[in-house]
């Protein structure tokens, strides 16, 4: 019996280590080490992270923080290959931007999406810690719909969906892919939380928007309401009514913001906006991009035991 069990577990990491080395194969390629000179008080400073190549016509996506205060910089592939690169865009609120190769640059991988991530998923991270090009290693998803504090000037927004994993990150890490077992890059690695914890911002519909903006015009704007939300359970009888299960509760109104002269309070349920049910924390976040802003907008929601109907003007987000 000890014979087949043995087997078995020798089968099972054999298996594992397959999917593994089919990531690292597919990616390394891809992921590229990132060198910068930042504009810090008192004159400059170098910075690294990671970058993944995005496009054929030579754009890669990183993250905001690997290029804050950088316009150009170095991009260097595990094949020796060593390209110049100009910030074409970055979005400090969505820890994103897109860079611009001035050469050739390897194919992109394939993107997924990580709406279809489930906890214990299995991921690889890829990236060049510590200045260690190709680093790759790998966990599972530890957690879903984690939220990410991001700040740029005055402005401050909370990434929604962040990803959690244990596969093991550090700094450098930041901008490299995060793939599933196909090889599909479905996060950009941001930030390591604590030990054996590290984040990364989903590919998604809103995702992409960001980075298309980017490419198109350099920035993203922004619709602002000054809410800070989580998503949380309906109360059976809302629930039974509506046929929603899950809502916004919202944890914070900025004193001044269209959500507090709107009438919205710390405490409430959002279900709707404009009639389009809020079930996750992507439903807000991708309603609140340029064309709302100056829009008569109805917002629905569970105050105790009432619905409430209020109407908000979402005002330009300035940076």
């Amino acid at each position: 019996m000890d014979v087949f069990e043995n087997r078995s577990e020798q089968e099972a990491l054999d298996a594992y280590s397959q999917v593994v080395t089919g990531v690292a194969d597919r990616l390394i390629p891809r992921v590229a080490s990132i060198r910068v000179r930042r504009r810090v008080r008192g004159g400059e400073a170098e910075a690294g992270g990671s970058a993944v190549v995005l496009t054929t016509e030579g754009h890669l996506l990183t993250n905001a923080h690997v290029v804050d205060g950088a316009t150009s910089g170095t991009a260097e592939f595990a094949s020796g290959l060593s390209v110049r690169v100009h910030v074409v865009g970055s979005d400090p609120l969505s820890d994103l931007a897109v860079l611009r190769a001035e050469g050739e640059v390897p194919e992109p991988p394939e993107f997924g999406s990580a709406e279809r991530l489930r906890v214990g998923t299995l991921v690889v991270a890829v990236g060049n810690p510590l200045g260690l090009a190709g680093s790759v290693t790998a966990g599972v998803v530890s957690a879903l719909g984690r939220s990410l504090p991001t700040r740029s000037g005055s402005a401050s927004r909370i990434v929604e969906d962040v990803i959690q994993t244990d596969a093991a990150l550090n700094p450098g890490s930041s901008g490299g892919a995060l793939a599933d077992a196909r090889a599909r890059v479905v996060g950009i690695n941001t930030a390591v939380a604590g030990i054996g914890v590290g984040l990364a911002v989903p590919v998604n519909a809103t995702s992409w928007r960001i980075i298309e903006a980017l490419r198109a015009d350099g920035r993203v704007r922004r619709a602002y309401l000054g809410l800070v939300t989580t998503p949380a359970p309906l109360p059976p009888r809302f629930a039974d009514a509506t046929g929603q299960r899950s809502a916004l509760r919202v944890v914070e109104v900025v004193t001044g913001s269209p959500a507090e002269r709107a009438g919205l309070r710390r405490g409430d349920l959002l279900l709707a906006v404009d009639g389009q049910p809020l079930r996750d924390a992507q439903s807000l976040q991708r309603l609140l991009f340029a064309e709302a802003v100056g829009r008569r907008t109805e917002l629905t929601a569970v105050r105790g035991e009432a619905l409430v109907d209020v109407v908000a003007v979402p005002a330009p987000l300035e940076g």
